[in-house]
């Protein structure tokens, strides 16, 4: 197994789970598992776009990312691959939904000893992040 999947439904249309990822202020919010906070410095959100960023933890340690944004198609998918280690991709796509939008999250590591290794953090995480998304795509209609 290398790939580690989960779903959300979001009460909020395509588009706007779409804002909540494309625009690099609200993505520095909700990025990450809960507790962590992001300082980016490089976020060119178009189809071969680098993205380098420092996410924050709770336990006062910095974590450096370096990411590509290897396929946007607005509003419905964003492929963004990891290209430090641990190397994997990951797929988030959007759909519209009974209620909304079902966001479909789908993590893919290059090799099952990696995804082996990284399951205990990397399912919760994707979790969180998900949790996260849809706070900031519903605090935004509630400030609209």
């Amino acid at each position: 197994m290398t790939t580690f999947k989960t779903s959300r439904e979001i009460p909020a249309t395509v588009e706007e789970v779409f804002a909540a990822i494309s625009h690099p202020e609200r993505l520095a919010r909700w990025w990450g598992p809960a507790g962590f906070t992001n300082t980016f410095s490089v976020s060119e959100f178009k189809n071969g776009g680098r993205w380098i960023f420092t996410m924050h933890g709770p336990d006062g340690m910095d974590y450096p990312n370096e990411c590509v944004f290897a396929e946007i198609d607005s509003p419905a998918k964003v492929v963004v691959r990891h290209v430090c280690e641990p190397s994997f991709r990951l797929t988030i796509a959007s759909a519209p939904s009974a209620a909304g939008t079902e966001v479909s999250w789908s993590q893919e590591f290059e090799s099952s000893e990696v995804a082996r290794s990284l399951e205990a953090i990397a399912v919760p995480a994707n979790e969180q992040n998900l949790d996260r998304l849809a706070a900031e795509v519903l605090r935004w209609q509630g400030a609209r």
